[in-house]
C-alpha cells in the first residue's frame, strides 16, 4: 500500500461505522466512508463536537450540518497550499491520499535531469498539476468542469505557481487527447484520475470498466519518445489494483519497456495505528 503519511495539516483521526473523523487544518469534519465498515469505540470527543458533519439523506444525497465552519480555508502540504471548500456529496476539493502520488510524480520529475512535460487528465482541482509544476515540469491540466479548472488555478496561485508553465484546458478529455495526437503534441508523462461513471458533453456514457482500456490506449498516443511515467488512479469499487498493472503492462510497458507496479492508496488512522484504504493507483516508470 502507498500511504500518504507526510501530512501535518490533515489527519485521519478515526474511522468506522461508515464514517471518518478528520482534521483539516483547524477544523474537524465527519464524512461518510463506505470502506469503514467496522464499529469503532469512538473515544475521541471530536466525533460528537466536530465542526461539521455530512449527513446522508434516506432519499439520496445528503447535506452538511455545520456547527462552526467557514465557506473556505487553506491547508498546506509541504510547500503546496490547497483551498478547501466543503461541497455537495461530502467532498472538500482535495483527496489527501493522493499526496502519495504527488510525492511520486515530484521525485520522478526532479530526478529526470531534463525538462519534463506532463498531461494531467480528469485533473479536478489540480493536486497533481500543482505538485508537478512545483517540481519544475510544464503541465497541461484538462478537466471538463470549468469550476474545477478555476479552483485548480486558485490552488496554483496559493502555492506561488501563478506564473508556472501550466495550460488550463476546459474540455472533454478524450476529445482533447485526440486533437493533441492530430497536432503531433507529445508529453513525457501522463496522469489520469478517471471517474467511475460520467457523461460527456454530447451525452456519451463513460463507465470505467468499459472505457478505461481504450482511453489508456488513446492517451498512450501522446507519449514522447522518452516517456518518464504514466500514472492512473481509480476509486471504482471492486477494481483491483493489479488490473491497473495489467493495463499499463499491456499498453505502455509493451511499447517502452520499463517497470509497472500498483497498490492501494491509504491514509494512516491516528486512533488505531492502522491504514484506511482509499482507492488504488498504477504507476509505469521508464526505469
Amino acid at each position: 500500500m502507498w500511504t500518504a503519511d507526510k501530512w501535518s495539516e490533515y489527519e485521519l483521526l478515526d474511522c468506522g461505522g461508515g464514517e471518518r473523523l478528520e482534521r483539516w487544518g483547524p477544523y474537524t469534519l465527519v464524512r461518510p466512508d463506505p470502506q469503514a465498515i467496522w464499529s469503532p469505540p469512538r473515544r475521541n470527543p471530536l466525533w460528537k463536537r466536530a465542526d461539521a458533519r455530512y449527513a446522508r439523506s434516506s432519499t439520496g444525497g445528503g447535506a452538511w450540518e455545520k456547527n462552526s465552519l467557514p465557506g473556505r480555508w487553506q491547508i498546506a502540504y509541504g510547500d503546496l497550499t490547497w483551498n478547501i471548500k466543503p461541497m455537495n456529496f461530502k467532498h472538500t476539493g482535495l483527496f489527501p491520499e493522493q499526496a502519495a502520488n504527488w510525492d511520486f510524480a515530484r521525485a520522478q520529475i526532479a530526478g529526470a535531469g531534463r525538462p519534463i512535460s506532463v498531461l494531467n487528465l480528469f485533473a479536478y482541482t489540480g493536486g497533481a498539476t500543482v505538485a508537478c509544476a512545483a517540481a519544475g515540469a510544464s503541465v497541461c491540466h484538462v478537466d471538463a468542469a470549468r469550476g474545477m479548472v478555476s479552483w485548480a488555478r486558485e490552488n496554483a496561485r496559493s502555492s506561488g505557481l501563478e506564473e508556472a508553465p501550466i495550460r488550463w484546458i476546459v474540455d472533454d478529455c478524450a476529445k482533447f487527447v485526440e486533437r493533441e495526437i492530430r497536432r503531433g503534441r507529445r508529453y513525457d508523462a501522463v496522469i489520469m484520475d478517471p471517474p467511475s461513471y460520467g457523461r460527456g458533453p454530447s451525452g456519451e456514457v463513460w463507465r470505467l470498466e468499459e472505457s478505461l482500456y481504450p482511453f489508456v490506449e488513446l492517451a498512450a498516443g501522446v507519449l514522447s519518445d522518452r516517456p518518464l511515467f504514466f500514472l492512473i488512479s481509480s476509486y471504482t469499487t471492486g477494481l483491483a489494483p493489479s488490473v491497473l498493472t495489467y493495463l499499463l503492462e499491456t499498453v505502455v510497458a509493451r511499447r517502452f519497456g520499463g517497470r509497472t507496479e500498483s497498490a492501494e492508496l491509504g491514509l494512516p488512522v491516528t486512533e488505531t495505528g492502522l491504514v484506511l484504504p482509499c482507492g488504488a493507483a498504477g504507476r509505469w516508470t521508464a526505469e
